[in-house]
């Protein structure tokens, strides 16, 4: 419920201020029941949803270089369709769908509605920020309305109760805070909230997901920060200063920013995933564990499947082919004699067709790997494999670490790709290559 925070002393407040006494109530939050906040009426029946699915993610580059990053495939769906799950789940009345680089794709995946929810979308011209992208949305809005990140992966329990806790904010407890907003909560209330401090005050990170009192939309004009955008987090210090503010703990979230964290939420849905067959498998393919076959997907002869693996419609597999756990592989991919794939997101149209072998990598769409390509994805030293982000080299914290690949990739017969290399859109090797730096 909404929790005002008591008004100053009489002699703080004018006359009219003075009578001004009744708690700020929401337009509603959940279409559970009527309740009361100090004996007045709230009806839980409406939650605009505003969902963040502006931006490129040119962290996760050369994947993004075509495909908007919240709609790039986890567990056989967009990471924005499993974001408006959530939503749909704890009772959104509406979503409104911020949508600005290669707006065209979200707003084709999502349409008029969504789930039997109406969708409006809203265009951020220029991606300027987080409250910027919330201020496009500004002219939809109605009452109280929640705003998740459109390419993050939430609890869903945790989503209905933020919903149910409004005015509340979304906390993760992580190691490293440093690089996240930092909340502060004492007993049970947020207290203050601070963006990528040297010396973090607290463990628990923002994790981008809140429900803003009505009064928010006219917050939304915040000064533009020192990184040169606009922040939400200079909106949600308003709320906190003007009511108590609901920390809601998430039992699980994920920042997808970066490739081997889309790996990682791969693995993590694919795992939750109940298998169905839908599609072809021959008598004399074997299927072991979790294995999601879509209609019009084929398994030829030959081929073991080891789950949780998803294999989209119009792919094909075999015959003698190998995929082993934490494997997507979208439409239309072709996986072929001999090859084995391993952990590995491999987007539509993309073909590894003779003896190759991919292992914890992420392969754009319409890529062809040449017959004996293969990718080394394990250091010998036993140290960390190193991704380029943003003209960086950076840990990916795993030991075992592929490649990835941008969209239109050609390999020439029997290349060798090196763990950690980044190959852009386009690239071509020639046969024989031994591929140790990014292209």
């Amino acid at each position: 419920m909404w929790k005002a925070k008591p008004l100053p002393a009489v002699h703080d407040v004018s006359p009219l201020a003075e009578m001004m006494t009744i708690p700020l109530i929401p337009v509603g939050v959940r279409a559970v029941q009527d309740d009361t906040v100090n004996g007045w009426p709230v009806n839980r029946s409406t939650m605009q949803t505003v969902i963040l699915a502006a931006g490129q993610g040119t962290r996760m580059g050369p994947l993004t270089e075509s495909t908007p990053k919240p709609m790039l495939p986890v567990a056989g769906r967009p990471l924005v369709a499993h974001v408006a799950d959530a939503a749909v789940d704890a009772g959104a009345s509406e979503l409104v769908v911020v949508v600005g680089y290669e707006a065209e794709a979200v707003r084709s995946f999502f349409g008029d509605t969504y789930r039997d929810v109406p969708v409006t979308f809203a265009v951020q011209a220029e991606q300027a920020g987080t409250a910027d992208a919330v201020r496009a949305a500004r002219p939809e809005l109605d009452g109280a309305f929640a705003v998740l990140n459109g390419d993050n992966l939430y609890d869903p329990a945790a989503v209905e109760q933020l919903f149910e806790s409004a005015p509340s904010l979304a906390t993760y407890e992580v190691d490293d805070p440093s690089n996240y907003g930092v909340v502060s909560i004492t007993d049970g209330i947020v207290t203050d909230i601070v963006e990528k401090p040297a010396d973090p005050p607290t463990t628990y990170a923002n994790t981008g997901a809140y429900v803003f009192p009505e009064a928010a939309i006219d917050w939304l004009d915040v000064p533009e920060s020192e990184r040169g955008e606009y922040e939400i987090t200079d909106v949600v210090a308003q709320v906190i200063d003007a009511h108590e503010v609901t920390p809601v703990p998430l039992s699980r979230w994920r920042d997808v920013g970066r490739p081997w964290e889309l790996l990682e939420a791969n693995e993590t849905l694919l795992a939750e995933l109940d298998g169905t067959v839908d599609g072809t498998v021959s008598d004399d393919a074997e299927l072991r564990g979790t294995v999601v076959v879509e209609a019009g997907a084929t398994i030829e002869p030959g081929v073991v499947i080891e789950g949780p693996v998803y294999v989209s419609r119009g792919a094909s597999v075999g015959p003698n082919a190998y995929l082993r756990g934490g494997t997507f592989l979208g439409a239309d991919v072709h996986v072929g004699n001999g090859v084995e794939i391993k952990n590995s997101v491999i987007r539509r149209g993309t073909n590894v067709p003779h003896l190759s072998y991919v292992g914890d990598s992420v392969l754009g769409q319409d890529v062809n790997f040449g017959a004996g390509t293969n990718v080394a994805n394990l250091r010998h030293d036993g140290a960390t494999v190193h991704l380029t982000v943003k003209g960086d080299r950076i840990s990916t914290g795993r030991r075992k670490f592929g490649v990835v690949v941008g969209d239109g990739v050609k390999t020439g017969i029997n290349t060798s790709l090196e763990p950690g290399v980044t190959l852009s859109g386009g690239t071509v090797t020639e046969p024989g290559e031994r591929v140790r730096r990014d292209r």
